[in-house]
């Protein structure tokens, strides 16, 4: 593995990172999501054989989520305040972890890579079927900078990022599993953009380095994420 900035490390059942000092993060966890100034981002693996022979757990996913992922967080004594995500990947087996570089800016990506619940934006919604009838499988990424991102900037580095991961899913003909069209993610993605403390960054969108960058680490990412799925 290359070398990386990021100190994280791997539990029984999840992917932690976590920072030296807050950092700004904008994302759609189900616990700590929108803007937050975080002192760590877990990443919980939810064990399918568990999850299905156990109705109470699969009720707490589905209507608490946040409240679950505290419980798992609390026994690790971290301090401040964090970002959850979960996921059906195996953790230890299926993490992608990438770097990119140029000259003084690097993103360093995190990647869990399920298609199990791929569906197509637009597609009937499902969120109203009983639990036992929707798939599980998901796609994580958590998107790691040192630049200094403005606000726009971080929005922007999730529009690439989104981007990239729907070109390299039409790409591999990863069907959605409602309408059986080209998917273009899952129903329960989790996009995390982390901002850095060096260059000021204003822009990130796909003209730019910067979002050149996002977006080259999350298509390698995907496609290896996909390349394990497939094993």
């Amino acid at each position: 593995m290359m070398p990386m900035d990021t100190d994280f490390r791997l539990i029984s059942d999840a992917l932690l990172i976590r920072f030296q000092t807050p950092r700004r993060v904008l994302s759609s966890a189900v616990l700590g999501g929108g803007f937050l100034n975080a002192s760590f981002i877990l990443n919980h693996w939810i064990r399918k054989d568990v999850a299905i022979n156990n109705p109470d757990l699969r009720l707490k996913l589905r209507e608490h989520p946040a409240l679950y992922l505290e419980t798992r967080i609390r026994p690790l004594g971290l301090e401040g305040v964090g970002v959850g995500l979960m996921t059906a990947v195996n953790i230890p087996k299926k993490l992608v972890v990438l770097r990119q570089d140029f000259k003084d800016l690097w993103v360093e990506g995190f990647f869990t890579v399920g298609v199990g619940n791929a569906v197509r934006a637009g597609d009937s919604a499902t969120d109203l079927e009983p639990d036992g009838d929707r798939p599980i499988g998901t796609i994580n990424m958590i998107l790691i900078t040192n630049a200094r991102l403005s606000d726009p900037a971080m929005v922007e580095a999730v529009q690439v990022s989104t981007e990239a991961k729907t070109a390299i899913l039409l790409g591999s003909r990863i069907q959605s599993r409602v309408s059986s069209n080209p998917a273009t993610g899952t129903g329960t993605d989790c996009t995390a953009i982390v901002s850095g403390h060096g260059r000021p960054v204003q822009y990130c969108g796909t003209h730019t380095k910067m979002g050149e960058l996002f977006g080259r680490i999350v298509s390698d990412g995907i496609m290896a994420g996909l390349k394990m799925c497939k094993k």
